[in-house]
Formats: C-alpha cells, structure tokens, sequence
C-alpha cells in the first residue's frame, strides 16, 4: 500500500477515536441519538444502493424516510441467512466494488457458509469503535499497551484477516505484542507455549479455553497463568466459569462479536453482563414468531449493523440464543444489557489420552471446498464417528470422501473409525432450532462429570 493510503487510513481512524472510551457511559438520550442516526443513514443508503431493500421498501410501500429510530426496524421483515445464501449480492451495495469492500465467510455451528462483505471505511473505524472494549482490557490487565497476548484461533480465522488488512492500510501499530496459537494444537503444546511466551493476557474459544484449564487442574501441569483471560465464539458453561474465575482466580470476560457484525457486545470489568455496542448493532430478542420477548426471557437473537456499508443487514436473525436484563451495571456504563448467552455451547470432541479437539478445527476441513453444502460430524464413542455430508451430488461425494476422510483422520487420529455417508439434507435439531454441525455424545460434560474431583483439588501452580 502506498503511503498515501496508509496516512488515508489513519484519517479514518483518527475521525471515529475521539470519545470512544465515554461513549459506553452516556446517557440513554444521548446514545439513543447516535443511534437513531446511524439507523437514518443506514436505511437511505440501503434504499439507493443496495437491491434486496430497494425492491423491498418499493414492494411493501414504506417511505426509507420514514425509518428513524431502531424501533422503526421493527416495520421490516425478519432476514434469514437463507435468504441471503441464495442471493448474497441482493444485500451487496452496488457502491461497494471489490476495490473498497472485503469478503469474509461464516459458518458457525451451522456448518453452512455465507459470505459477507465489509466496506474498509467500517473496518478502520472499527479499530476506533474498539476503544471501548480495550478500556476494560487495560483496567483489568493492569497495562495501558504493549501487554502480551496469546490469542487461540484457527489459522484463517476472520481476525487475523482483519489484522492483516490494518496493517496494510494504517501506520497504527498493534498494540499488543501478540502470538498464535492454533486450535489444533495438543494440550502440552499449548502448555509448552504459555510458559514460554507468558501472555498478560490469553483470548480465545471458550469451549478450548474451559477445556484447556480443565485438563491443567486435572493433570496438575503447571503453567503460567496470565493477568486476563477473553472468551468469544460460543458461551460458556457455569463450571467453566467457575473454575477459571474462582477456582484459578483469573478475571473472565467476553466478548460477543460475528462476521455479520464486528461488535455487538462485551463484557465490563465486574464480568456480569453483556454491554450491547447499541449505537453501533441494534438487537432484539425475539420468538419464533419475530416477537419480542419480555425482558428475563430467552429468545432468538436479530441484529441491524448500522455501521458496515457493504452487505447491509436490517433484521438479521443471527441464529443466537439469549436474554435481556432491566437490571444496571455497578460499573456505571449506561449502554443496554444482555443477561447471557443461551446458545452457541459447541461440543468439544473428547479423543484418546484425554485429548480434546474444537469444533472450529473440524471446520477447517470444509471450508476451502464449496460443494460440501453441509456436513455434521457425531462422535458416538472416543474412537467412533459418524461423517453427514451434503454436497452437489453424489457423484462429488464419491470425489471428495477420500480428501476429507484424510484431513479428518489427521487430527482425530489414524485409530479413529469414521463411517462416512451421502445426505441430500440434513435436518436441524433442539429446542433452540439451530444445526449443531459438530455434537459429541462423550464430550465436554460428560468429561465435566468424570473430572468432578479435579475440580475440587488445588489450582494450577502459577510458573515463576
């Protein structure tokens, strides 16, 4: 990138920074007027540029002008990621040419891809917008910059293509001096890891996260143990939690982020609620029937971003379960409040010698080949899986098995037995309706249940 670019870049980050880290204590008035105009400039935008919502206002009679506040959302229909798979440039501005939007895909738990794009002018200000989050961070850390952080993630994870992007566009240096660590990795690697590197701070997966901590206090290894510990992906168990928090006396927090949207929540220092970034993705809980909820009660998760001007999403069913609190927080910050995650508790697959696999890790395999429409992997014993696959045809089932049988056999094992078959659909399951792509039948609690006196002896020796 050129110089010009860069300095362009820092422009756009340097617009955005000023008041970030107040704006999670203003008062409901005024945070609600930093909404209300996100919402007018996001629905005109929509209404000229982007053709889903062109055809939709014209359609369905509604004036975009008439849309101004977030409860003025409400007048347009539930969006489903299906709609979107089918036609995702019908949700592409047609202002966003491939010079100045970038591409990211989601699968989730869905196992399903879909491909969504952010406008760069979103993306720098978002650096901007993170303020509010890195606040938190350093209170607890005790550290204004430079801290070290070890971050769990899969090698193409949507972050480090973020990363690599700013670093690209901007001359802001990273703040934190940080390390990779692969999902895939074994437990003793990732011990090995953290003594040497000895992070302030570990970010990662929260099933890996509460998994790794559980084999530490389970195996008594003995291991560095950081200032800070930041979860995201997925929610945690309440043992999980407790045993990282209490039990290890490590502060926890979260984080609540998707591909469809850069921020949507996060954790404050008292490690209670969810803040909702309420200016920046107004949600909604809602039931089957797009209704809202009453406040306390678990619904469906819907989303508008009203910052990325690329894929534009009003009313997007996220595919997430939670609730919503009335009640204040004790750190002062004024911006809405989720109770909890309900949804999005991955299985962890549980292998021989009480070794432990994300689900993200099993992604990896799918997701370079876009004639697996969806695949669902069942561990029915440590040693025994059962492989779904939908893909084009069968003809290309035939083709792929072989290559995927392989990279799956890679990291569950070359003992492992994978019984491999051919689906034209595959079904969604429980109460929550979301597809489960990767489900254990002896994971985590199970696992939980079986380590139940390791969780009661001493903690994890911190390394000098």
């Amino acid at each position: 990138m050129s110089v010009v670019q860069k300095l362009s870049g820092n422009f756009e980050v340097l617009r955005h920074l000023p008041g970030q880290k107040r704006v999670p204590f203003y008062s409901e008035e005024r945070w609600r007027a930093l909404q209300d105009a996100r919402v007018q400039a996001t629905v005109q935008h929509a209404a000229k540029t982007v053709p889903h919502y062109r055809d939709l206002f014209r359609a369905e009679g509604i004036d975009p002008r008439e849309i101004r506040t977030a409860a003025d959302l409400d007048r347009l229909p539930l969006l489903e990621k299906a709609t979107i798979r089918q036609a995702p440039d019908r949700f592409l501005s047609e202002s966003a040419s491939e010079q100045n939007a970038m591409s990211f895909v989601t699968s989730g738990s869905t196992s399903t891809p879909l491909r969504i794009y952010h406008d760069h002018r979103s993306m720098l200000a978002n650096i901007a917008y993170g303020e509010r989050e890195r606040d938190v961070l350093t209170r607890l850390s005790g550290k204004d910059a430079r801290w070290r952080e070890l971050m769990v993630v899969y090698p193409e994870a949507t972050f480090l293509k973020v990363l690599d992007f700013y670093r690209k566009r901007t001359f802001i240096p990273t703040r934190p001096d940080r390390l990779m660590l692969s999902v895939a990795e074994p437990v003793e690697r990732a011990v090995d890891t953290i003594n040497q590197y000895r992070p302030d701070v570990i970010v990662g997966y929260s099933g890996y996260l509460e998994m790794l901590f559980r084999t530490v206090v389970a195996r008594s290894l003995r291991i560095h143990l950081p200032r800070l510990v930041i979860f995201g992906g997925e929610a945690m168990t309440a043992p999980g939690r407790q045993l990282i928090n209490e039990q290890l006396g490590l502060p926890l927090i979260a984080l609540y982020n998707a591909v469809e949207s850069f921020k949507i929540a996060f954790m404050c220092e008292k490690g209670e609620h969810y803040h909702l970034h309420e200016d920046l993705c107004h949600v909604r809980i809602v039931d089957r029937d797009g209704e809202v909820v009453p406040t306390g009660e678990s619904g469906e998760v819907v989303i508008s971003n009203l910052v990325n001007r690329a894929t534009v999403l009003l009313n997007y069913h996220l595919g997430d379960v939670a609730f919503r609190t009335s009640r204040s927080c004790g750190c002062g910050r004024t911006l809405p409040l989720l109770g909890g995650l309900v949804g999005r508790v991955e299985d962890i697959l549980i292998l021989p010698e009480d070794t432990f696999l994300h689900p993200v890790a099993i992604w990896g395999v799918f997701k370079a080949r876009p004639d697996v429409l969806r695949y669902q992997l069942i561990q029915h014993e440590s040693q025994l899986f059962e492989l779904r696959l939908v893909t084009t045809d069968e003809p290309t089932y035939n083709r792929l098995l072989p290559e995927i049988l392989r990279d799956l056999q890679a990291l569950l094992g070359q003992s492992a037995t994978i019984e491999p078959t051919f689906y034209e659909r595959l079904a969604t399951h429980g109460r929550t309706g979301k597809f489960r792509a990767v489900i254990s039948m002896c994971g985590r609690s199970n696992h939980a249940r079986e380590q139940g006196a390791a969780l009661s002896s001493p903690a994890a020796e911190a390394a000098p």
